[in-house]
């Protein structure tokens, strides 16, 4: 593991692993570690990651999908709050140049997401009437959007906090990433909620079930059939 992803990697162990944390704060929380891998099941290198293309994997639960993006440019830390408040900090983008970052598809205004159907949200490169900032990840249903280069912060919309980050670890001995868990406002459980028979449906008795030691990677296009861009 280069320096970078390994102090950082460190940094968030050490707190899982019981330091102290400040009143108020949001801890990172752990999941099985989970490789990310291509749809022939091949590691998914770094190199492997398109610029600003929306890829999709299911982390930490099958059902929850995930965008995995190349921003193309070194993403640094960021200081964050949840919708109750709670302070935490984003560290940023892997990968030899520190330019990827995963983040939960669950919009955190009315919890629309990726299915095999239809996506009302995705990350969009291009500026539009609707999105004028551009490079956001925009949900189509209520306009919210997320800067993905501060931690997936709100800049425009109703979302009442930033999307919840996907912890990634790179291993560059292999070039191999991987899931390790969530920092940030999560909404599964209100997410499970929701789709309770919708999920139920669509994953059978595996919605809940952890994604086990790898999660494929796919582009949003050969996921969804059809993709809402406003």
């Amino acid at each position: 593991m280069e320096r970078r992803d390994f102090i950082r990697f460190c940094a968030a162990t050490a707190a899982s692993a019981g330091a102290p944390a400040l009143a108020g704060d949001s801890r990172p929380q752990y999941y099985a570690r989970a490789r990310l891998v291509t749809e022939q099941g091949v590691p998914l290198r770094p190199g492997d990651v398109p610029v600003n293309r929306n890829l999709i994997f299911h982390y930490p639960y099958a059902a929850t999908p995930c965008f995995l993006l190349n921003l193309g440019r070194p993403v640094r830390p960021t200081q964050l709050r949840t919708s109750d408040n709670r302070a935490y900090e984003w560290n940023g983008g892997v990968g030899p140049s520190g330019a990827i970052v995963a983040y939960s598809a669950i919009c955190a205004h009315k919890l629309s997401y990726p299915t095999r159907d239809i996506s009302f949200i995705s990350y969009r490169p291009e500026k539009s009437a609707r999105n004028k900032f551009g490079s956001v990840i925009h949900c189509c249903s209520e306009h919210s959007q997320y800067d993905p280069a501060q931690g997936a912060r709100v800049v425009a919309g109703p979302a009442p906090q930033p999307l919840a980050a996907i912890l990634l670890e790179f291993d560059p001995a292999r070039e191999e990433l991987f899931a390790v868990g969530t920092l940030g406002g999560e909404m599964f459980n209100e997410f499970f909620d929701k789709y309770a028979f919708k999920l139920q449906l669509e994953h059978g008795a595996t919605a809940k079930a952890g994604v086990g030691a790898t999660s494929v990677v796919r582009e949003l296009e050969n996921y969804c059939r059809q993709q809402v861009k406003c």
